[in-house]
């Protein structure tokens, strides 16, 4: 993000620390409590220190539990996901924190589950890259912040699948392709993503690649509903790609990842 084109330029004091943050303009970083409270802001002046966030910049997304805002970063420009602690309620995270085996010692603080969450997403993200998975390359977590890469071009977010026109040889393309990170996820990752979607995804528009995103409520294997969450996410894009003519059964994927997993395990032993 190129500090020429910031049309205003905003202070926020706190009593604690100073926090600059650089706006394109008056709308695009409205700063309200329940995101930049005071704790979040000790936190991004902790990575300003560290050269991790030189400037912050306009939102990218806003959802549930979490803001996204484009930064610029110590050589570009990078995403972060601030989990709002003040008003983050517990409604759409509980399901997959009960069971989770990483968060068997985590305190039933909302403070301690909303920062173990955000290294978890740091965690599942990691372990989707080294499966093979195309995901935002995570840089760093602070509390309940984490920094990851910027997925777009001149400060313009990828978009998401559900706003991308395909032709129908492109979408048996993406569509594959999702399904076999599923696969991936699940084979060599041990993880499922949980909430996957045309919203959840992006689109590389230059490649016409899927991105997978939002892996902070992604399970292990362990846990008692990913086999629910399996189905769930492979019906989901099933039922998005219908529309461009695509046919596919949900229960043979579904078959066919599970058996591809044993297949892994029994090699895996002999």
């Amino acid at each position: 993000m190129k500090k020429e084109v910031v049309k205003k330029v905003q202070t926020i004091d706190t009593k604690v620390d100073k926090m600059r943050m650089l706006r394109k303009d008056s709308d695009s970083l409205k700063v309200r409590e329940n995101v930049f409270d005071e704790p979040t802001l000790k936190t991004l002046y902790t990575l300003s220190n560290k050269g991790i966030i030189e400037a912050m910049g306009g939102s990218i997304s806003t959802g549930k539990e979490a803001n996204v805002f484009l930064a610029e970063g110590e050589s570009a420009d990078v995403a972060v996901k601030i989990y709002r602690i003040s008003s983050s309620t517990f409604n759409s995270m509980e399901k997959y924190i009960l069971g989770d085996p990483r968060f068997r010692n985590i305190r039933h603080a909302k403070r301690d589950i909303i920062f173990a969450w955000t290294k978890k997403e740091e965690r599942n993200l990691i372990r989707a890259k080294e499966a093979g998975v195309r995901a935002p390359e995570p840089i760093v977590t602070e509390r309940n912040i984490l920094v990851m890469e910027f997925l777009g071009k001149d400060e313009k977010p990828y978009p998401q699948l559900k706003d991308v026109t395909m032709d129908k040889e492109q979408a048996q393309k993406v569509f594959d392709t999702i399904i076999k990170y599923i696969e991936l996820l699940y084979v060599k990752a041990n993880l499922v993503h949980g909430d996957l979607s045309e919203y959840n995804t992006l689109i590389d528009p230059h490649t016409i690649e899927p991105i997978l995103i939002d892996m902070g409520q992604s399970v292990t294997l362990e846990h008692p509903r990913a086999q629910e969450f399996l189905i769930r996410d492979i019906e989901n894009i099933v039922r998005f790609f219908r529309k461009y003519g695509i046919k596919a059964d949900s229960n043979n994927i579904y078959s066919n990842v599970r058996e591809i997993k044993r297949n892994e395990i029994q090699n895996s032993q002999s």
